[in-house]
C-alpha cells in the first residue's frame, strides 16, 4: 500500500522536476515516457539481422525462404569479429542518440535502468545464458573527471534485472586513450590497441566463462574488439557484446 507521504513526495517531485521526454525534453504525462515524435523516431533493431554483427537486413522478415539461423552479413564474412556476436537495441540516431548522450554527457544515470531493460530484451537468451556481465571500463584518469562509467551503469542495472553476476573490477583499461570521437576507423583501432587487461587475481572470473560485455554504443567496434581480445587471452570461452545503440553508415 502506497503511503500518503510517498504520494505527496512524488507530486512535489513532479512539480520541481516535471515528467519530460527523455529524447527531447518536452513535458509528458509520466516519467521516462517518450513524446509521440521521439517514440516514432526510435528505430529498434528487430529480426532479421546478422547473427554475428547484429546488423539489420532489409529483407522481408515474413519471407519463408529465410533461415534466420543462417543469416550472416557480408561484413561478418569478410571481416569476422573477435567477439562471438553483437546485439544492440536501436540505431544510433534520433531519440536513441539523445538517450546515449544524456546518460554519457549530462549525467542522466536515471535513464540507465530503462535502457538496460531494453538491452535485456535485445539480448534474446544471451544474458540469460551467460556466466557474468562486464562493462567496458574507463581509465582511472577519465573516471576521475567523468565521475561514473556509463557502461557500468548500464551493466549494473542489466545484472540486477537478470540476476547475473556483475563484475565491474575484472576488466581494466590500462592505457589512457584519447576520445574516439572524430578518429577514423584505423585511428580508433590504434587508439585502443592493447588498452585492456584482466585484473591480476581475477582470471577465474573469465576463464572458461560465457561473458556479456556491455557498452553504450557500437560504432566501429574498435573498443569492444580490444576489450574482447583481453578477455579471450584470459581464457573466456565466449564473448557477447551488448550495447544500447549501433551506429550504421548509409541506408539499411
Amino acid at each position: 500500500m502506497v503511503s500518503a507521504a510517498s504520494v505527496w513526495t512524488r507530486r512535489i517531485g513532479d512539480v520541481v522536476y516535471p515528467p519530460a521526454c527523455p529524447g527531447c525534453g518536452v513535458i509528458t504525462g509520466s516519467h521516462r515516457g517518450f513524446c509521440a515524435q521521439c517514440w516514432s523516431g526510435l528505430r529498434f533493431i528487430e529480426r532479421p539481422y546478422c547473427e554475428v554483427l547484429g546488423l539489420p537486413f532489409s529483407y522481408d522478415p515474413s519471407d519463408p525462404a529465410l533461415d534466420e539461423q543462417l543469416l550472416i552479413s557480408p561484413e561478418a564474412i569478410a571481416n569476422p569479429p573477435v567477439f562471438d556476436r553483437l546485439r544492440a537495441v536501436a540505431i544510433h540516431e534520433g531519440a536513441a542518440r539523445s538517450l546515449v548522450h544524456a546518460l554519457k554527457y549530462r549525467d542522466r544515470t536515471d535513464l540507465a535502468a530503462m535502457m538496460a531493460g531494453w538491452m535485456l530484451r535485445a539480448s534474446e537468451t544471451h544474458v540469460a545464458d551467460c556466466d557474468a556481465i562486464l562493462p567496458v571500463p574507463l581509465h582511472r584518469s577519465r573516471m576521475f573527471w567523468r565521475r561514473f562509467n556509463q557502461a557500468a551503469e548500464l551493466g549494473r542495472h542489466l545484472a540486477a534485472q537478470s540476476a547475473k553476476p556483475f563484475l565491474a573490477a575484472t576488466l581494466l583499461r590500462t592505457k589512457s586513450t584519447q576520445r574516439q570521437v572524430g578518429l577514423t576507423a584505423r585511428g580508433r583501432e590504434e587508439n585502443v590497441r592493447a588498452a585492456f587487461k584482466v585484473a591480476a587475481g581475477r582470471e577465474q572470473d573469465v576463464f572458461g566463462k560465457h561473458i556479456v560485455l556491455v557498452d553504450d554504443v557500437f560504432t566501429t567496434g574498435a573498443t569492444v574488439s580490444s576489450a574482447t581480445r583481453a578477455l579471450k587471452r584470459a581464457g573466456a570461452a565466449e564473448v557477447t557484446v551488448l550495447t544500447f545503440a549501433m551506429a550504421i553508415a548509409g541506408p539499411i
